[in-house]
């Protein structure tokens, strides 16, 4: 939490300050504190990674449409680890922090004509398409924080507790683009299963017919998402925050860095550090990536697409 008190503490003037002077740095010039964390180990930035979602940050602030000291950054391509794979990058220059901690990646599916399900470990398969659950790398801003009532959950104590949820929304640009459509954004990775209506009329979340969804609590933070970013809850109390004002998210890989890669891997050319970055244990699981284009994907999604959801109806009942 030292993150978000050094955060609250800072001047609105001096944030300001501090960002607009980094905008006149050239996005080449890393300092040496930060560049002492560029590397390819657990914890460690790639430096292609590190360099690319720096020089997003420069140019949104330069732009005047970011002014938070912090900005963000996942590697796609490191494992997963159960959640322990460090690979979404926390980074505030205005007081030298940098932190690394676990993500989740999108899940995929594997519907008729089309396998483009990922493990847990490695993402082999990445895209844009709508309804496929896959994690799109490219440029992204933070907007709006939507805080949402879930239900109620036993915890630990065998006492009664609410599921209350933050949810980041992603504006992108480019492959990107369409993140808000996807409703693709940040959030912890928990929610609830086997929901089911209890009658407490007392409750503020309850509805008009005096009713509250109940369910069990499922942590999946050690699995996958539908293709948005998600942290365990203890990491997305520490990120959220910071996400208050609009900044930068550079997700790795871009699609014309998959695609290169799986062109040398087809050509059977020998990875260089002159060929775009990929980490070694994952592309050694997963062979070759594939980036799949909504153009491949979406019309053969409508035709497995559920039907779409009737208008608001009525709220709930359960028994009293």
């Amino acid at each position: 939490m030292h993150l978000i008190k050094r955060l609250c503490l800072a001047g609105t003037i001096a944030v300001c300050g501090t960002a607009a002077s980094l905008a006149t740095e050239q996005p080449s010039e890393i300092p040496a504190w930060l560049q002492s964390h560029v590397g390819e180990g657990e914890g460690q930035i790639a430096q292609v990674v590190l360099q690319r979602a720096r020089a997003l940050y420069l140019k949104k602030v330069a732009e005047g449409v970011v002014k938070n000291p912090c900005y963000f950054a996942m590697d796609a391509t490191h494992p997963h680890r159960g959640g322990s794979g460090k690979r979404f990058y926390t980074i505030c220059e205005a007081d030298r922090t940098f932190r690394a901690a676990g993500t989740g990646h999108g899940s995929g599916r594997n519907v008729k004509g089309a396998n483009f399900g990922n493990g847990k470990e490695c993402v082999k398969n990445f895209g844009n398409a709508q309804d496929s659950y896959l994690t799109t790398g490219g440029a992204y801003v933070t907007a709006e924080t939507r805080t949402l009532f879930k239900g109620y959950y036993r915890n630990s104590a065998k006492q009664e507790a609410t599921l209350v949820r933050s949810f980041v929304q992603f504006d992108g640009e480019g492959e990107t683009a369409n993140a808000r459509e996807r409703d693709i954004g940040g959030h912890a990775a928990v929610l609830l299963r086997q929901i089911r209506y209890r009658y407490m009329p007392k409750s503020p979340y309850a509805n008009e017919n005096g009713c509250v969804p109940v369910g069990n609590i499922e942590d999946y933070a050690s699995g996958r998402s539908n293709g948005c970013t998600s942290w365990s809850w203890s990491n997305a109390e520490q990120i959220v925050p910071l996400m208050k004002d609009p900044t930068t998210i550079y997700i790795y890989p871009e699609s014309e860095d998959i695609k290169a890669v799986a062109q040398d891997i087809s050509a059977r050319r020998r990875h260089s550090s002159s060929r775009p970055y990929w980490n070694a244990a994952c592309l050694k699981q997963i062979g070759a990536p594939k980036f799949w284009s909504r153009e491949q994907l979406e019309p053969m999604l409508a035709r497995y697409r559920k039907e779409p959801e009737a208008g608001p109806g009525r709220a709930p009942t359960c028994k009293k």
